[in-house]
């Protein structure tokens, strides 16, 4: 390709916040419910890049089609593939893209077709960059673009924008298909890759690496295994430490998580703190694990964390295929007011 920006570029990500910050120096957007993607358009050339700058064309063939049939031959967006389904957005249903086999794909993509919600203009064309612009004039860039190029086109849609904190707010509270808001500076350029945003979730969530896994009581010699608990981990640097376990799935979920998990058995695992430390109330049975490749993104709901862990079991939530296990540090918990510090467990 040879656009003015050109993959694989890191899109500029968030850092998440217990309130929305207030003043005039901010736009509000909502966070969607989906994959990140930026979108490289060069010719007949298209190019759909994740957060973790993995390719997505191969899941997505409905939204490259639609690339290519807009009239503007170069340009680069940043936006989120969504899937709607009956007047809402299902993530299960845009999990379910994420499969090696293509006859699958192509007929969910007829089936349950994706959208591209946008949200930042970085190239208008093969020229020009605005990368180093500020957000209100990408913005003003981006209107001007949608309503020319994109407007009633059913696989494209303009995220809203305002800079009211009391609509961000209603967001917040009512708005369907998303799980947040974000907030941006309109002087600040794009920082490829930096923690620029602020986000705001409905829930305390937090994704995480299954680093390794328990089996359940149940599993035995003779008996159908199950499994017990995924144990969590967080990054500090490259540093994958233990920081809690989800659990609290139905008996035919711990059965099914045996196929998924089977293809990860065996690795590093956790290279800090690991499961299985000192405990007045563990037992042989409790301390066994088994370490996994640490490939794997799961995102999970909490109440509380501090001293390096989820002080209670986590609610699992979903799988990430969309996130890469790097991207699971300690940031995530630490910026909702959790402490970060690790402690010898």
């Amino acid at each position: 390709m040879s656009l003015p920006v050109n993959p694989p570029f890191a899109p500029m990500e968030a850092q998440t916040k217990p309130a929305l910050p207030k003043g005039s120096a901010w736009q509000y957007e909502p966070k969607w419910d989906g994959f990140r993607c930026l979108v490289f358009r060069d010719g007949d050339e298209v190019h759909l890049q994740s957060k973790a700058l993995k390719p997505l064309e191969r899941y997505f063939p409905e939204i490259v089609a639609a690339v290519k049939a807009l009239e503007p031959k170069q340009f680069v967006l940043d936006g989120e593939i969504v899937v709607p389904v009956d007047g809402h957005l299902s993530f299960d249903d845009l999990l379910q893209r994420i499969h090696p086999a293509k006859s699958r794909i192509d007929r969910l993509a007829k089936e349950t077709p994706a959208s591209l919600i946008v949200f930042d203009l970085l190239a208008p064309n093969g020229t020009t960059s605005l990368v180093d612009k500020p957000l209100a004039k990408r913005r003003a860039k981006l209107e001007e673009f949608a309503a020319k190029h994109l407007d009633g086109h059913a696989l494209f849609n303009l995220s809203p924008a305002t800079t009211d904190p009391k609509v961000a707010e209603k967001w917040l509270k009512e708005l369907t298909g998303v799980d947040g808001v974000v907030a941006k500076k309109l002087d600040d350029a794009y920082v490829s890759g930096e923690r620029a945003m602020v986000k705001v979730r409905r829930t305390r969530t937090a994704d995480c690496v299954v680093g390794g896994f328990r089996w359940h009581v149940s599993s035995g010699k003779g008996k159908e295994r199950a499994i017990g608990s995924l144990l969590l981990g967080l990054y500090d640097g490259n540093t994958l430490h233990h920081v809690g376990f989800t659990s609290g799935f139905t008996n035919q979920a711990r059965k099914d998580l045996v196929k998924v998990l089977e293809p990860h058995m065996g690795g590093p695992g956790f290279t800090g703190n690991a499961p299985g430390g000192p405990s007045r109330w563990a037992t042989e049975r409790s301390a066994e694990w088994e370490p996994m490749d640490n490939e794997l993104v799961v995102e999970v709901e909490y109440d509380h964390f501090s001293g390096g862990r989820f002080r209670h079991g986590t609610r699992f939530v979903r799988w990430r295929p969309d996130k890469a296990p790097k991207q699971c540090t300690f940031e995530q918990v630490h910026s909702k007011g959790g402490s970060v510090e690790v402690l010898d467990i």
